[in-house]
């Protein structure tokens, strides 16, 4: 299941004078349209990695949008159990701690944490990040997730890269949240002593590890930001919460769904439904078996009796219809008359005859059937007629100014 790793631009922010601004930052983006990704088929290796505008991106099943770093914060509350209205009883619970209007806000809530529970809340701007995702669904790429590179977490976790033209910063997240230090001045190396350096993972990217190994007195994993960013498939952070989570209908919806289950927290249902097929198509298979030995076994008796009864058969291919051809055979041979036999039907027809009718003028007779004439019977008389031969286990059959007499279970044999 292939996943496109998309990293969304940073939001556009205030310059200092003779710096560009935000709206030519704006302006600039808009006309390249260009992202950085990864695509990945495991989430452990990457298949490829570039930049690319919007209709030049591999296709892939999933699609996670990352989000810039620099663009979240953090805030640990006691979640209000306000259901549906969880988004405005947050807004009302943070407003003192926030630097912006709630309504320009968009809040995401740590995974699994329900109301009554203290969790971590993201925090980002909503229009930005709204204005994102419709520039990509307009595109035709649909964004299934939008996730963090790093987020409140144990182990203790830090990523040295670039920042500015000269400059080195580290991306520390532990437990207790995530905080980016500038590596200038002593401020930041005071809150990492060697017990804790040994601790944490530390990670950079190729263009600084040398200088954050210098700094940190250890060594340090090399990661491009592809090679970090794969740490986010298997994350279950989604930040596409409340007014912008994805509305999806019909085979859309259904390929969300079956994307869902395909992740990593779902492989034990996976696994378990793909037991219990196993073991349905095993006891299907033995079912099918035993059914299969009970119907040999049956025909097998079948033959043996007919050969006992008629030794004269050696090879049975229809037991049922060389036994009954045999018993007739025996039948007429001892002048006795079946079912099927002429007699039999006149016997029965002269036993429900009605009393006001004469006798037929015509008859005709095939085995198991006897046809007379309907000519001048009455519908009462009919029905009289087919009411006596049902109570002695024959049926009638009318049409065609014609009755036709046969045992019930003839057309069952035939």
């Amino acid at each position: 299941m292939s996943t496109l790793l998309l990293f969304l631009p940073p939001r556009p922010r205030l310059r200092a004078p003779g710096q560009a601004t935000p709206a030519a930052d704006a302006q600039r983006a808009n006309a390249a349209r260009e992202y950085d990704y990864a695509l990945t088929s495991d989430g452990r290796q990457l298949l490829r990695e570039g930049r690319a505008d919007l209709a030049r991106l591999p296709a892939a099943d999933t699609v996670v949008a990352v989000m810039p770093e620099s663009d979240i914060s953090w805030r640990r509350v006691e979640l209000p159990r306000a259901g549906r209205q969880m988004r405005a009883a947050l807004a009302g619970k943070l407003e003192e701690a926030l630097l912006d209007e709630p309504e320009a806000l968009h809040f995401a809530l740590e995974p699994d944490a329900v109301g009554g529970d203290t969790a971590w809340v993201a925090v980002t701007s909503r229009p930005w990040l709204a204005e994102q995702l419709a520039q990509l669904d307009a595109a035709q790429v649909f964004v299934d997730r939008v996730a963090p590179l790093a987020w409140p977490d144990e182990p203790a976790r830090g990523h040295f890269f670039e920042s500015g033209p000269d400059g080195v910063a580290l991306r520390w997240s532990h437990a207790d949240g995530v905080a980016t230090l500038p590596l200038d001045g002593g401020l930041a190396r005071q809150f990492f002593p060697p017990g804790l350096v040994h601790a944490a993972q530390w990670t950079a990217t190729p263009g600084v590890a040398t200088v954050a190994e210098r700094w940190l007195g250890t060594t340090v994993g090399v990661q491009t930001p592809a090679q970090r960013a794969l740490a986010v498939v298997d994350s279950a952070w989604n930040l596409r919460q409340f007014d912008l989570a994805p509305r999806a209908r019909g085979a859309r919806a259904l390929r969300l769904v079956s994307r869902a289950l395909m992740r990593k927290p779902w492989r034990p249902v996976r696994y378990g439904i793909a037991a219990l097929v196993l073991v349905q198509l095993l006891g299907l298979n033995l079912w099918a078996w035993r059914q299969n030995s009970a119907v040999k076994n049956r025909r097998a008796a079948i033959s043996a009796t007919l050969t006992d009864a008629f030794p004269q058969i050696h090879d049975p291919l229809d037991p049922p219809v060389q036994m009954q051809k045999n018993l007739d055979l025996l039948r007429a041979g001892a002048g006795s008359f079946g079912e099927q036999d002429l007699e039999a039907l006149l016997a029965a027809a002269a036993t429900a005859w009605p009393g006001d009718r004469p006798p037929t003028e015509a008859l005709a007779f095939e085995p198991g059937r006897l046809t007379v004439s309907a000519q001048g019977w009455s519908q009462p008389q009919i029905d009289n007629f087919r009411t006596q031969l049902q109570s002695e286990g024959w049926q009638l059959d009318a049409g065609e100014g014609k009755l036709t007499i046969s045992r019930a279970s003839a057309r069952g044999r035939s």
